[in-house]
């Protein structure tokens, strides 16, 4: 199978999964094997939905709408355009996805099959429904991709090189289990925003976009705040009232409730508008409901503090304070390019 193909099959994928948005699932003309898909993909959104409390219809299909727009087939050209597969020897490569958020796993995926080699998928339980329903999409649209995907639930075995994405105590097993074969760890991390107080309310209410979203469980998310000397966090909170439906969440409540009173009974200074807690703390990773911030004096200062603790972090919010920032309200919409931890996860396919 050329790499034409492989990038058709999947530009074809996400012209299936156009059907699919937020203003409704609206079936299409002449689109492959739409009568045996279209169906069957609205019951697994259904069962993913029902199976995982955090996966709401609503993210979901956020999730959905991104990848339909990743995979067009210009994109998925530009992207490959730098790399040469020409002497690709197939291989095969396992990938232990992570359940955060929806399809967070697809992109590895992409990566694999892209790249000529054979995928063998170990899916987290709580995210387990979708990738198997569009595997079998693909498997339709190109045939060549049967025997090149494979799932399992048991133990990994038989395979050249692996992707494994999991918090920092997994990785530690990860590592030693897989210390004989190339592989790509992902341990965990945390996005942040650097703010100056001068920020319009566009861009305050973009930021929410960026920590509420899959109720801040991705490693995009926004869990922690800097904010210069003296911050007046009134324009902040104003900004990101508009979501404030998301406590009607029974499980973004309760973790609401109970880290609420787990400051209050620690006596911990915080502030909160009812559905966020921000509270300053030294850690990257803030629990749900809760953005952490701490204080910095000057830039200069902040950049050093950052590059020193850059394993911690994924993404960079801001306007006009480092080369690889992400503008407010766009984290969670990253392109195929913008590789978790900023490993090429295509260059590391072409060595193994």
């Amino acid at each position: 199978m050329i790499l034409e193909q492989r990038i058709n099959a999947f530009a074809k994928l996400g012209i299936f999964l156009s059907q699919f948005t937020s203003d409704g699932f609206h079936k299409k003309e002449n689109i492959n094997h739409n009568d045996l898909f279209f169906d069957g993909f609205k019951h697994q959104i259904k069962l993913a939905e029902e199976t995982n409390g955090w996966f709401t219809k609503e993210n979901i299909i956020f999730s959905i709408e991104n990848w339909s727009k990743s995979l067009e087939n210009n994109n998925i050209n530009n992207w490959v355009l730098k790399y040469n597969f020409n002497d690709i020897k197939a291989k095969k490569v396992a990938i232990i996805m992570a359940g955060n958020i929806p399809l967070v796993g697809f992109h590895d995926f992409l990566s694999v099959l892209i790249s000529g080699h054979n995928v063998l998928v170990k899916q987290s339980s709580n995210d387990k429904h979708l990738l198997p329903f569009l595997a079998k999409y693909l498997e339709y649209i190109e045939p060549e991709f049967k025997g090149k995907i494979e799932f399992t639930e048991g133990q990994l075995e038989h395979f050249d090189a692996v992707i494994a994405t999991g918090s920092d105590n997994t990785a530690r097993y990860f590592e030693y289990y897989f210390k004989n074969k190339p592989s790509i760890i992902r341990k965990n991390r945390n996005s942040i925003a650097i703010l100056n107080g001068d920020e319009s309310e566009e861009q305050l209410k973009a930021l929410s976009e960026d920590i509420f979203r899959y109720y801040g469980l991705g490693c995009r998310n926004v869990s922690k705040l800097f904010v210069p000397k003296n911050y007046n966090f009134e324009a902040f909170f104003k900004g990101v009232f508009h979501w404030n439906p998301i406590i009607n969440g029974a499980k973004y409540a309760n973790n609401y409730d109970y880290n609420k009173a787990v400051y209050l009974m620690s006596e911990f200074d915080m502030l909160e508008n009812g559905f966020l807690m921000i509270k300053e703390d030294l850690s990257f990773s803030s629990p749900i409901a809760t953005v952490f911030y701490e204080f910095y004096d000057n830039k200069s200062t902040l950049k050093t503090y950052l590059e020193n603790n850059k394993n911690k972090i994924q993404c960079i919010v801001s306007k006009g304070f480092d080369r690889n920032e992400i503008d407010f309200g766009q984290t969670q919409q990253p392109q195929l390019w913008d590789y978790a931890d900023n490993v090429d996860t295509i260059a590391f396919l072409l060595k193994i």
